[in-house]
């Protein structure tokens, strides 16, 4: 079973629910160590000074912030704990919001609340209470010294709650050029019919187990093929011939064949084969209906 990694209480209001929280994820990343080449041993990192060509103990190392490069404001430790923010155990909730009305752009990290001891009751209400307004709750919480926005809203029969990120956080994509020349681009009436035709004919409802981690898997298979023995023959990669692109309306319009021609290749290999037309009995085959003498 998950371990808790955060125990407190959601307050709102003058109601307290008592909660522990879960990480929702459980990343798959391959992850590799980096080996000596020769020997085959885990590399060891150390901290070296480039003066001095000298590893650094840990308990030499001081923050710093560079204000320009090469020149930094050392920091130190007692002067960051006296700004952390205070240790609370509460999920302060500071308003309900729509769901809608949160650009997905905001979402961090997500995890689950549980309800804590004596915390069923509430917990239950809460998350009635929130369904039945469609509302989601913004709130502030402190997780490891730092303080978080978080989003709290019903997910089936629990809690979810995402760390989010704040609006100083987030590039604006003004700032890339090439948005904003596509942003003075401009498009006809026919094109943009086309390609909501195409969009239309793609639609369909998301199903998050169609899809899955190709590489990942591809990965641990020659890890897997590798660690019993087996010689791996890299192949070289095939040159990609393209052809010539055809101009925007041409490649709206043979997508939306080939998407049209799949679907109703599709189509036709759901529909059950006809079955064949029984025969009917001849006359002479009949049976009679005279009774038989006795």
């Amino acid at each position: 079973m998950p371990r808790a990694i955060w125990t407190g209480a959601i307050s709102f209001g003058l109601v307290t629910v008592p909660v522990k929280m879960y990480s929702a994820v459980d990343r798959k990343t391959v992850r590799f160590h980096q080996l000596s080449g020769k020997t085959g041993v885990r590399v060891a990192q150390k901290r070296v000074d480039p003066q001095t060509d000298e590893e650094v103990p840990y308990q030499d190392i001081v923050k710093g912030y560079e204000i320009a490069p090469e020149r930094y404001v050392r920091i130190e430790p007692a002067e960051l704990d006296s700004l952390e923010p205070k240790k609370t155990k509460t999920i302060e909730i500071e308003e309900f919001v729509e769901l809608s009305q949160i650009d997905p752009i905001y979402y961090d990290h997500p995890y689950y609340l549980a309800p804590g001891t004596g915390g069923a009751k509430p917990y239950r209400l809460l998350l009635e209470a929130m369904e039945e307004t469609g509302k989601v709750a913004i709130a502030r919480v402190v997780i490891r010294s730092k303080e978080q926005l978080v989003a709290v809203r019903p997910m089936g029969i629990a809690l979810g709650m995402a760390t989010m990120l704040f609006p100083d956080e987030i590039l604006p994509p003004e700032r890339l050029d090439e948005v904003l020349d596509a942003a003075n681009t401009k498009t006809t009436k026919r094109e943009l019919d086309v390609a909501k035709q195409l969009i239309e004919s793609l639609a369909g409802d998301f199903e998050p187990d169609k899809f899955r981690d190709t590489y990942r898997d591809e990965v641990l298979a020659l890890i897997e093929r590798k660690a019993e023995g087996k010689e791996i023959a890299v192949q070289p990669p095939a040159e990609e011939v393209r052809a010539p692109a055809p101009d925007l309306m041409s490649a709206l319009k043979a997508s939306l064949d080939a998407v049209r021609a799949a679907g109703d290749g599709a189509e036709k290999r759901k529909k059950p084969a006809k079955k064949a037309a029984a025969k009917k009995p001849s006359a002479k085959a009949a049976p009679s209906r005279t009774p038989a003498k006795r």
